[in-house]
């Protein structure tokens, strides 16, 4: 009777456990949301009106918004299917698209997406798309996929097209950077209209970091370095990267580091005067150990005249969570930022 029993309790125990585990992710396999504390991944940000939107990594790309940055809507995802381009490009692509950004130009919003069908391997590509607005309630909203910009080959390339960041150099010309781990960080520029990469083909490495690995070994032992964002502030480049691991909720050792150059194309500097293709940045922002395992895959933006830093962080409180990040950016008397994550705006 006692051997009954216990398997009776047992049974119930682990059924209410798997009813548990079943109500804390949603279809997607991400945590219920909680508007004063999402989840995120990769976040990226771009204002319309008197409305935020927080762009990130989801199946069809997440997206949340938000009147003060404080409390969050979520909102419905970009793609509702995988994105026609890939179906022959990248076969077996299941829509969980990778770190976008957003960037406005000539009139519409342009988001770059990540798509990878083999993850840990550079079989992947950066798409484009483009909407007039971000008001899910206009009737001009409508995102327009734009197809592919750049393709990684398995046993042709040793960089990896995710992880896109477009900007705008003071000539008025567009930029993408983009790259995770082995060959690091890219630039290439592209047509006026963003459509595609410019003619002829105009690329620059970025950064770097050390590997022994053999061309097309593809190991993610080393060479920890990705999310490139870059920054113009003052009379500088500022290249934000990330290193290390992220992805392994409170044993993620993710931390953000930056470079800085004169000229967008490089090279870029540490702040002890290295070159970050020789594997050197100078690191600003680690996990507390207390609230934040590990944060990183960073954005910034100027809000109201300040300048602040958009990230997701392992939240230890929540198990490894991956919670959204906002917090101000200080600069020092020459110019490098300073991340304080205790005076992020989000608890």
């Amino acid at each position: 009777m006692k051997i009954v029993l216990l398997s009776l309790l047992t049974l119930i125990a682990f059924n209410l456990e798997s009813n548990a585990q079943e109500v804390q992710t949603n279809e997607n396999g991400e945590p219920p949301f909680e508007p004063n504390n999402p989840y995120v991944h990769d976040p990226v940000m771009a204002k319309d009106g008197d409305t935020y939107y927080v762009f990130g990594t989801g199946v069809g790309i997440s997206v949340m918004s938000s009147k003060d940055l404080k409390t969050w809507k979520k909102e419905a995802p970009i793609f509702s299917e995988v994105p026609e381009w890939t179906k022959e490009a990248l076969p077996g692509f299941s829509n969980h698209i990778w770190a976008p950004d957003i960037i406005f130009y000539q009139g519409r919003y342009h988001i770059f997406y990540s798509c990878n069908a083999k993850p840990g391997k550079p079989h992947a590509a950066i798409g484009h798309a483009s909407t007039p607005t971000l008001d899910p309630e206009s009737s001009d909203f409508k995102w327009t996929d734009h197809g592919k910009i750049v393709q990684s080959v398995m046993g042709r390339d040793t960089w990896q097209a995710i992880d896109a960041n477009a900007i705008i150099d003071e000539s008025g010309t567009p930029w993408l950077a983009f790259g995770s781990f082995w060959d690091g960080i890219k630039l290439v520029k592209l047509k006026d209209d963003m459509s595609a990469m410019a003619w002829p083909q105009e690329w620059h490495s970025l950064a770097r970091r050390p590997s022994t690995q053999q061309p097309y070994e593809y190991e993610l032992t080393d060479s920890q370095i990705e999310a490139a964002f870059l920054y113009e502030h003052n009379d500088y480049y500022y290249l934000f990267v990330s290193l290390d691991m992220c992805c392994r909720g409170i044993n993620s050792d993710y931390k953000i580091a930056v470079g800085r150059s004169k000229e967008l194309t490089g090279p870029y500097i540490d702040r002890a005067g290295f070159t970050m293709l020789d594997g050197n940045s100078t690191v600003i922002a680690i996990g507390d150990g207390k609230q934040f395992a590990a944060l990183g895959h960073n954005s910034v933006y100027e809000i109201d005249g300040e300048d602040y830093l958009f990230a997701h962080g392992y939240s230890i409180p929540d198990d490894g969570e991956s919670k959204l990040i906002i917090t101000p950016i200080h600069w020092d008397n020459d110019d490098w930022p300073i991340i304080d994550i205790n005076e992020r705006l989000t608890k």
